[in-house]
Formats: structure tokens, C-alpha cells, sequence
């Protein structure tokens, strides 16, 4: 996997250890010479994870929404900018420009790129997972929640044709191998 889809918080006032593994991860795509494809704004966990995987050496991507652009909130790390108008289009750029995606923790933005990758998975349109970035057990309700939509027979297939959960970096470096 050469490019990596990265949904992500773009707050700042989160606790510190999302910052730091961001930051690892960030590192580890940028020593391991890996595209980061994300949302291309200049705060939170988006610009973590980019400055950490540009210092290494990491090709970055960002998928920039026209609101992003007015804000001045883009990101001056990007080696190629994807201008799109709305956040549909965004989701569907990256997820076109990844070959898997990873979800740390992040809110109701990151919810929705989740959601859409593996809904659209789910009737066929691609063959591509979302890994959960499971820091500090952030995911464990959604993933308990899935597993209750499964049980309950609202999922028709197999929740692993559509995500894994890492809950740490090693287990997520060996899923993006």
C-alpha cells in the first residue's frame, strides 16, 4: 500500500497522546517513503500527521474543499493540492487516491469519510478498507456498535471486508503491508 488515505481530527484541543501518534505514524509513511493522501488543512491531526510524515520524506496530498480554501486553513505542506468544491467530493478524491485508508480518532467529519468508504464498499463500488486507529480504545463503542449491527443482521457481509482496528502502530504498520 503506497498511498495512504488518512481521515483524521482537525482540532487542536484534543489530548496529547493523539498528537503523538500522529506524529509516529506521520514518520513511519515518511521513512517508509508512503503518499499521504488526507484533507489538507493546517490544524489538528491533519497537519500533525503531515508535518511528521513530510520531515521524513513523505509525498503529501491534500484534498482541499473551496470552505477550506476561504478559511485560510491549507495546509503549506502539500506537494499536490486537489481542489474540490464540497465535502462529498472530497471523500470521493481520497478515496479514489488511496489504496487503504486509516481513520484515527477524529469527530462527526471523520465519521462521515469512514461511513462513506465502507457504504460504498459495501455495494461494490471498491474493494478498499478502512483501518481503525484504535488510540486509547478511542473507536471501541463504534466498533461495538458495528458489532451489534452485525449480530442483528443489518450488515450483509462480513464487517472485514470493510474494516480492521489497530490498536497500535505495529498492528496497523502490519495491516498496511
Amino acid at each position: 500500500m503506497e498511498r495512504i488515505g488518512i481521515f483524521c481530527s482537525a482540532a487542536d484541543d484534543i489530548e496529547t497522546v493523539y498528537f503523538e501518534k500522529a506524529r509516529e505514524l506521520g514518520a513511519w509513511m515518511g521513512q517508509n517513503k508512503k503518499t499521504l493522501v488526507y484533507g489538507g488543512a493546517n490544524i489538528g491531526l491533519m497537519e500533525c500527521v503531515a508535518q511528521a510524515a513530510k520531515n521524513q520524506g513523505a509525498f503529501i496530498m491534500g484534498v482541499v474543499p473551496t470552505k477550506l480554501e476561504e478559511r485560510g486553513a491549507v495546509s503549506d505542506l502539500l506537494d499536490v493540492t486537489f481542489r474540490v468544491d464540497n465535502l462529498s467530493e472530497r471523500k470521493d478524491t481520497m478515496l479514489r487516491e488511496s489504496d487503504i485508508l486509516v481513520a484515527l480518532p477524529g469527530g462527526v467529519g471523520t465519521l462521515d469519510e469512514v461511513f462513506h468508504v465502507m457504504a460504498s464498499a459495501s455495494i461494490g463500488y471498491h474493494s478498499k478498507k478502512v483501518i481503525f486507529y484504535n488510540v486509547n480504545g478511542f473507536w471501541n463503542e463504534l466498533l461495538a456498535f458495528l458489532n451489534r449491527l452485525r449480530e442483528q443482521h443489518f450488515a450483509r457481509r462480513p464487517w472485514e471486508n470493510f474494516y480492521l482496528v489497530a490498536n497500535n502502530l505495529e498492528e496497523l504498520i502490519e495491516q498496511l503491508k
